[in-house]
C-alpha cells in the first residue's frame, strides 16, 4: 500500500463519518400532542435537560417526559398502563399513542421527507 492508497482511503473516512453525523443531526424537532385530534400542545424536543409536562387526558392527567430529544408518557391513569410501557419516541416515523386518554404523540422534524412522489 502506497502513499496515495493511504491518502484516498483516509479521505474515504473522513467523507463517511461526516455523512453519519449528517445523518444523526437533527434539526429543532418538536413533538405535538394531539387530544380527540386536536392539537393541544407542542413541546420542543431539542432542550438537553430533562423537563415533564402535564396535559389532560380522558382518564385524568396525562405526565410526559422529555429527555434528550425524546419523549415518552411517564405516568398516565389507564388499566394496564399501556401507555407509559411504549417509551421514548424521537423520530418522525415514530409515535405514541395512548387510546384509554385518547392521547396521540408525533414528532414534526424540519428536515424529515417521509414520501417523494414523481
Amino acid at each position: 500500500m502506497n502513499k496515495n492508497d493511504q491518502t484516498l482511503i483516509g479521505c474515504i473516512v473522513i467523507i463517511c463519518l461526516l455523512f453519519i453525523v449528517t445523518l444523526n443531526h437533527s434539526d429543532h424537532n418538536v413533538a405535538v400532542v394531539y387530544y380527540k385530534n386536536e392539537i393541544i400542545k407542542k413541546i420542543d424536543l431539542s432542550l438537553d435537560d430533562i423537563k415533564e409536562y402535564q396535559v389532560n387526558g380522558e382518564n385524568g392527567i396525562v405526565t410526559l417526559e422529555v429527555n434528550r430529544g425524546r419523549i415518552r408518557v411517564k405516568d398516565e391513569n389507564s388499566p394496564l398502563h399501556l401507555c407509559s410501557k411504549q417509551g421514548y419516541i424521537s423520530k418522525s416515523t415514530e409515535s405514541i399513542v395512548c387510546l384509554p386518554n385518547k392521547i396521540v404523540i408525533q414528532i414534526e422534524q424540519n428536515n424529515d421527507i417521509d414520501t417523494v412522489v414523481k
